[in-house]
């Protein structure tokens, strides 16, 4: 699921499981994997210096084209988890974020995760490139 090689950038968030997160079982419901790797990439994305508004703002949004999950063991309930953005190439068109879900300070891997993003004018819907400043803000915090 990930490159052959070292990534560009690792960005780690850390996050506590919630009770209303769980199924019956008392796992993590599925579901809630892709709301966790959302809220590490934009986390990720604040921390170089934006936010999914400014990108709206200046007529970019970033739509997801492709998410595949593997569930490697589940999560339960108050389970602090440190999840992983990885990038390991400069976005262009795309944004390709790589994802790891670990407990036990990363001890412990329960989640791997890709979502694939294209920035896309909000004008005319189609793909353009990932404005200068926001290569600049992603590059920074490698």
């Amino acid at each position: 699921m990930f490159p052959d090689s070292n990534p560009l950038l690792t960005f780690t968030y850390q996050l506590r499981s919630r009770y209303s997160e769980t199924d019956k079982m008392g796992y993590v419901y599925y579901g809630r994997y892709l709301e966790y790797f959302e809220v590490a990439r934009t986390e990720m994305i604040r921390q170089a210096g934006f936010s999914y508004r400014d990108l709206e703002e200046s007529g970019i949004m970033l739509p997801v084209i492709h998410s595949e999950i593997q569930y490697k063991q589940p999560i339960f309930y108050d389970e602090r988890m440190d999840i992983r953005v990885l990038l390991f190439d400069t976005p262009s068109v795309r944004l390709n974020t790589y994802y790891e879900i670990r407990t036990e300070e990363g001890k412990k891997l329960h989640t791997l995760g890709r979502v694939t993003l294209v920035f896309t004018s909000t004008e005319t819907r189609r793909p353009v490139r990932a404005p200068e400043s926001f290569l600049t803000g992603i590059l920074r915090l490698t």
